[in-house]
């Protein structure tokens, strides 16, 4: 393996915590502050914390998935 190799290797550990991270960060923020306001039904509540949940679930992943890779 050369150097370029490497340089791959670490962008794509990188990436993949940044993308967690963001996973995780953009819903607790929209179900936080941004869409406590407009939903007020007992069944859209639930979808969205269960799309929520999903995506926190993902970002986890990807951050734990970018962790071993480094």
């Amino acid at each position: 393996m050369n150097i370029g190799d490497y340089m791959a290797d670490a962008i794509s550990s990188l990436f993949k915590i940044v993308l967690g991270l963001i996973f995780v960060l953009v819903p607790l923020y929209l179900a936080i502050f941004q869409l406590r306001n407009t939903l007020g039904m007992a069944t859209l509540q639930f979808i969205e914390a269960g799309i929520t949940v999903f995506v926190i679930l993902i970002g986890l992943a990807l951050v734990i998935v970018g962790f071993s890779d480094i």
